[in-house]
């Protein structure tokens, strides 16, 4: 099943698969976001913030997140990731808001020895509380060429974890969240279980982001401003987008927490069931 369409490739969360993208606004790394950790190794790459780097060395890695909070959205970005031995990396692509019981819903890119593919590592928190953990292997080769990775966040689901309240499952509704990206080592987990360390005669490592696009309810003065009729708004996974992730789940995902009875031996979560 061919799921991309050239360099172009959407992943929806929680589950991965394909999909058209839709054209949004295009945002300037100068004017929406600013680089807020990394002393120098974030780098806007041109003049029109349609391109910028995050860098790791053994000091220090890197990270931006944008200067709006939003209550719903739809955030996309272009990524190219670290190439060969990336073992011990993780470049990310997230929400998340502040404070002790926050909301976010992660894109992990895990790195791995030179010759591997790169491990998608997702998960959704409310309040604190994630252990939504699904993990797949990418098919492609994320590091060749830029790829398009979408996160779709509406008040029915999070394309596509659902909504399931009304079975006692917390849904991120209520703490706005910003966007954030990094790239920072964890070379005790990321690769293996930690059994790969990182190469650091490798670094620095760097991975691009270009082509950011955030369409959102903007969350200014205590309430959140939505743009008129938004697709995003109602979203929900079509038949061919069903079809794919099916394909996806049954070939290339390696854990999925609503299977792991050792983990959770007195029963999977409820949004499982």
């Amino acid at each position: 099943m061919k799921l991309s369409c050239g360099t172009r490739f959407t992943f929806l969360v929680l589950f991965l698969f394909a999909a058209q993208s839709v054209a949004v606004y295009a945002g300037s790394f100068h004017k929406d976001v600013q680089i807020h950790w990394g002393d120098g190794r974030g780098k806007v790459r041109d003049r029109d913030g349609k391109l910028l780097s995050l860098s790791l060395d053994k000091s220090s890695g890197s990270g931006f997140q944008s200067h709006q909070e939003f209550l719903y959205g739809r955030a996309e970005v272009q990524m190219k990731l670290v190439p060969g031995n990336s073992a011990g990396t993780v470049t990310t692509f997230y929400l998340k808001s502040p404070g002790t019981t926050w909301d976010e819903i992660d894109f992990e890119f895990l790195g791995n020895i030179s010759g591997h593919p790169y491990t998608l590592h997702t998960n959704v928190y409310t309040r604190g509380s994630g252990d939504k953990e699904q993990q797949f292997h990418l098919w492609f080769d994320p590091t060749k060429n830029f790829h398009t990775y979408c996160i779709t966040w509406n008040p029915q689901r999070i394309i596509e974890f659902k909504n399931s309240e009304s079975m006692g499952v917390p849904f991120p509704k209520n703490q706005p969240m910003r966007l954030y990206a990094s790239l920072w080592e964890a070379e005790h987990w990321a690769t293996r279980g930690g059994l790969e360390k990182t190469d650091w005669s490798k670094a620095p490592f760097t991975a691009f982001y270009r082509n950011y696009n955030v369409e959102g309810c903007v969350w200014a003065n205590g309430r959140s401003f939505c743009p008129a009729n938004a697709p995003w708004f109602t979203q929900v996974v079509d038949p061919e987008g069903q079809k794919k992730m099916k394909w996806a789940q049954s070939k290339y995902m390696v854990y999925n927490y609503c299977t792991d009875k050792r983990r959770f031996p007195q029963g999977v979560p409820k949004v499982c069931t």
